[in-house]
C-alpha cells in the first residue's frame, strides 16, 4: 500500500483533503499531517485499535505514550479527569501552540493510547491544517511524530514519505513546518508542574506564568529504567544512521579537535559529517559540513536540525561530529534532541 499524497494550502486548507483525512481517521486508519512543530502521524485517539496501528507503523514501543491532539478548548474536559487552575492559566497563554500538558485521564481514553498510563498528554496545535483535520476526525487525534521510531522527526512531508509511505493511508503536505522541534511537555499530575520534554516554550517562559516549575530527573540523565511518562523520555530518538558525537568546549578548541578527528577518519577511508553553526562552518577543512544556522538565530537552528541529520543519511557518512548549541532560550530543547540522537555521547575538549 502506498500512501495517498495531497498538497494542502496552510492558509486555506482544501476541504476535500480535510474531509478525506477526517473520514479515514474516523474509520480507524492513519493520516500524516503538518503541525507547527513537526509532522504528526494521526489516528483516532479514542480507538484502541487505531493507536495500536500507530505503534505498529512506527515500530514504536507500546509503553511510549501518544499525545492526544484537540482543536477546541471544550474538548479537553471529556478526556482529562482533573485540570488544575494553573494549567488553564497556562493554556490561555500558549494554546493553541507548541505546548503539551499531562493530566489524569478519564475512561474515554484507552490505555493503548496512553502507553498503559492513567494519565493523558494533550496538545492544541495552532496549525490550521491540523485544527481542521482534528475537527473533521471527531475532535481527538493521537499523533506522535510521523517517522520511523528512533529516526529524526519529520519537518517536511517528504520526510514522512521516506519513512512511512508504505505503511499509512494519507499524507497531507502543507510545506516545511515552522518550529522544527516537538512541543514542550508539562506534567500537571504532580504537585509541582514538571517539564518532561523541553521545547519552543522554555522553562523561563513557564515559570513566568506558573511560578515554580521543575525539570523531570529523566531529562537530566540517560536512565534505561525510567518509564516514559511522555514521548522521548526513555528511548533513543531523533538518531541518524551514522554514529553521532557532540563536542563541547571553546569554539576554537572544538573546531581544532573535530578537524583532527575528521582528517584522521578520512585517512582511514571513513566519511565524516560535521554539524556546525554558521559562525564556525567555514573553519572545517575536512568532511561533509552542514550548517544549521547562526547561534544568534535559535529558531533557525531548531528548524533545520532534523533535516540536517537526515541529510547526513543521504550523504552516506560513517560518523558525525556535532558542535554543542547551548543557546540562551532554545538551547535546552536543541541539546535535548541532540543528546538523544547521540545516545548521550558527549565529548568535552
Amino acid at each position: 500500500m502506498r500512501a495517498k499524497y495531497m498538497k494542502v494550502d496552510a492558509k486555506c486548507p482544501d476541504q476535500d483533503a480535510i474531509a478525506l483525512g477526517g473520514k479515514l481517521l474516523r474509520e480507524g486508519r492513519l493520516v500524516a499531517f503538518p503541525t507547527e512543530t513537526v509532522y504528526g502521524l494521526g489516528g483516532n485517539a479514542l480507538d484502541a485499535g487505531a493507536s495500536e496501528k500507530i505503534y505498529a507503523a512506527k515500530g514504536r514501543p507500546s509503553d511510549n505514550p501518544l499525545i492526544v491532539h484537540i482543536a477546541r478548548m471544550e474538548d479537553l474536559y471529556p478526556i482529562a479527569a482533573e485540570i488544575p487552575e494553573n494549567a488553564l492559566v497556562l493554556a490561555k497563554s500558549y494554546w493553541p501552540g507548541p505546548l503539551t500538558m499531562i493530566f489524569p485521564k478519564t475512561d474515554l481514553v484507552p490505555l493503548q493510547t496512553t502507553g498503559g498510563l492513567e494519565s493523558v498528554a494533550v496538545r492544541f496545535p495552532s496549525d490550521p491544517v491540523a485544527q481542521a483535520l482534528i475537527i473533521a476526525a471527531g475532535g481527538y487525534v493521537a499523533a506522535p511524530s510521523a517517522n520511523t521510531s528512533g529516526r529524526p522527526s519529520p519537518t517536511t512531508a517528504q520526510h514522512v514519505m521516506e519513512d512511512l509511505g508504505e505503511r499509512i493511508d494519507l499524507i497531507l503536505d502543507s510545506g516545511p513546518v515552522g518550529i522544527g522541534l516537538e512541543s514542550t511537555i508539562v506534567d500537571f499530575t504532580q504537585e509541582i508542574p514538571a517539564v518532561l520534554r523541553p521545547g519552543f516554550i522554555s522553562l523561563e517562559m513557564l515559570t513566568q506564568i506558573l511560578g515554580e516549575v521543575k525539570m523531570d530527573p529523566g531529562l537530566l540523565k540517560d536512565d534505561p529504567d525510567v518509564r516514559p511518562k511522555a514521548p522521548g523520555m526513555k528511548y533513543r530518538h531523533y538518531a541518524p544512521k551514522a554514529s553521532l558525537k557532540i563536542v563541547e568546549g571553546r569554539e576554537t578548541d572544538v573546531v581544532r579537535w573535530i578537524n583532527e578527528q575528521a582528517e584522521q577518519a578520512g585517512a582511514e577511508g571513513k566519511k565524516v559529517g560535521i554539524l556546525a553553526a554558521s559562525e564556525s562552518a567555514d573553519a572545517y577543512d575536512f568532511g561533509e559540513v552542514i550548517c544549521v544556522g547562526s547561534r544568534s538565530e535559535e529558531e533557525e537552528i531548531a528548524r533545520h536540525l532534523y533535516d540536517a541529520l537526515r541529510r547526513f543519511d543521504s550523504l552516506g557518512v560513517d560518523l558525525i561530529y556535532s558542535e554543542a548549541f547551548d543557546t540562551p532560550r532554545m538551547g535546552t530543547a536543541i541539546m535535548n534532541r541532540l543528546l538523544k540522537a547521540a545516545g548521550h555521547h558527549c565529548i568535552r575538549v
